[in-house]
């Protein structure tokens, strides 16, 4: 499928707002004008279905390729982990309803368990936010390890996990009170954060209530979704104002402990936003009063929506909707009201997931995310089909993608040591590799060349380090590289009609005849592909 797409097939779903610069435009000119650079392929498969699928008697089918990816990422760092530009398998099913789809996903998730699994690595399949992809269910596949860049939390027993973004929290109980006290204003010149203001005041920024005011923006409200058809009534009420392309806005306080952040990705879930941000200065003084920094909802006639460790608090420290002023003694419930109390934040340390057990967390990569989709694009592209009945019905989706840069990457954090990579023997660059000691005699080098063929005649992957370097540096690059079996060819072994056969991730080192090696290497090579059900030697 193309690298570069007309962007009217973004605007179609609404995503070139909601991918915001990671969708990377190119210039216009005369041939090109309008063209995007492809993140994903969601809208260019949609768009082959609808224009070649019109009936159920098309349906089931599954769509993939393996291509490149271009993402604006503001910060690429840590090799190949995020990058603009990177490979990816991405399939897309296509189902005639629900049910279909369950059976796809089930199908796609089961298989990408068998791709790690072959590829040796360690993952575990956790409960993920959707993100800019949509739909209402998703799972990522996570690696664990210190080089990861996301967050994988789960139970000590395993019986719940989930990526950062997606972890639920178990409601704080209610700590209890010994009394309420009054709300007194406090004068706080200059002194606008969480810290500044608990350091001052004497209180623990776990005693504050963060009042953060937001622009949440919703599109497409023609559409009869739950939080569409919500907030077109607002709109009617005169509650969310209308802005430029057909979408409408609204602010909102969103109140979180003061040691807690709000996780946007459950708030734009819980609002049904299409795109949520943070209120600028010249928004936030039109909503509280107040320059940034001194916002509370006491007296707020903005929408609120409270974290569910706000609704138990009492006796808080918030913002007074007044320059340079904070108050004291706020208890939820008696000095504003809790109308809307959610899990809008991210899991910490000391948390417990919904089933009740402590929650732990490691940092991972991210090496693939399966998605249900539903009728979210079929919806938007009315890529429909004709059932049984005749009638038209929009097509089922469902997305599956593996980042193939990111499961070398992640092959490598979890089999390497001091002095370099151990790869799993399926996705080693070769098998074997061959160090010819001393390539100018001509015994070593004709052996060196027999093991090589015959190797690679029973279908063994072999390099042949053949250079005119010393010994020292030949181990030193094998080591380095991590090719999973070494055979070591050189004129003293060779006097008493020996090679050496050792393996990357030991010590041990094997003195057999040459026919003798060839026929263990093949065994270890072997064994190791059994060992993760692939394709044996």
């Amino acid at each position: 499928m193309p690298a570069m797409q007309p962007v009217e097939l973004w605007k179609e779903t609404g995503r070139e707002q909601t991918m915001g610069e990671t969708l990377i435009h190119l210039p216009d000119q005369d041939w090109r004008s309008g063209t995007v650079l492809g993140p994903t392929h969601e809208e260019v498969i949609t768009d082959i279905v609808r224009t070649f699928v019109s009936s159920y008697k098309h349906l089931p089918i599954n769509l993939y390729q393996i291509q490149t990816k271009f993402r604006d990422e503001k910060r690429p760092k840590s090799g190949v982990l995020r990058t603009r530009e990177f490979l990816m398998k991405d399939a897309y099913s296509f189902d005639v309803d629900l049910e279909g789809l369950n059976a796809s996903y089930d199908k796609m998730y089961a298989a990408y368990c068998r791709i790690y699994e072959r590829c040796g690595l360690p993952y575990v399949s956790v409960e993920a936010d959707s993100g800019a992809i949509g739909g209402d269910v998703s799972h990522e596949f996570m690696v664990a390890t210190d080089a990861g860049e996301d967050t994988l939390v789960k139970t000590v027993d395993g019986s719940y996990a989930a990526n950062v973004e997606r972890a639920e929290v178990a409601t704080l109980p209610d700590p209890g009170c010994d009394g309420q006290q009054p709300v007194e204003e406090v004068h706080t010149p200059g002194l606008k954060t969480i810290d500044e203001v608990s350091r001052f005041l004497h209180f623990k920024p776990s005693d504050m209530i963060k009042t953060l005011i937001y622009e949440a923006e919703y599109y497409d409200l023609a559409k009869e979704s739950q939080a569409d058809m919500r907030a077109a009534e607002q709109v009617r009420s005169g509650r969310l104002s209308a802005a430029a392309g057909g979408s409408f806005s609204e602010i909102i306080a969103v109140l979180i402990r003061g040691d807690h952040d709000a996780n946007e990705a459950k708030l734009t879930k819980v609002l049904g936003a299409t795109t949520l941000k943070l209120a600028d200065e010249h928004e936030i003084r039109n909503a509280t009063g107040a320059e940034k920094g001194f916002s509370g909802p006491v007296g707020l006639e903005t929408r609120i929506i409270a974290d569910h460790a706000v609704a138990v608090m009492h006796n808080a420290v918030t913002g007074a909707n007044k320059t340079d002023y904070h108050i004291t003694g706020v208890n939820p419930g008696r000095d504003f009201e809790l109308k809307e109390v959610a899990d809008i934040r991210y899991a910490v340390e000391g948390d417990r997931a919904p089933n009740g057990q402590a929650l732990e967390f490691e940092k991972c990569i991210e090496v693939g995310h399966v998605f249900k989709l539903g009728t979210k694009y079929s919806d938007a592209m009315k890529a429909t089909f004709l059932d049984q009945d005749g009638k038209s019905r929009p097509c089922v989706m469902g997305c599956y993608g593996i980042g193939i840069n990111r499961i070398m990457a992640a092959a490598i954090e979890t089999h390497h040591d001091d002095a370099g990579i151990i790869w799993p023997m399926p996705v080693a660059p070769f098998h074997v590799l061959i160090c010819c000691l001393d390539i100018k005699n001509d015994e070593v080098s004709r052996t060196c060349r027999q093991i090589h063929d015959t190797l690679e005649s029973h279908g063994v992957e072999v390099l042949l380090d053949d250079r005119e370097v010393r010994a020292g540096p030949k181990f030193k690059d094998a080591d380095l590289i991590g090719i999973p079996i070494r055979i070591t060819v050189g004129q003293r072994s060779l006097k008493d009609g020996l090679v050496e056969v050792k393996n990357r991730d030991s010590d041990d080192v094997q003195k057999l005849l040459p026919d003798k090696a060839i026929e263990e290497v093949r065994c270890r090579v072997r064994d190791a592909l059994a060992q993760l059900h692939c394709e044996q030697i």
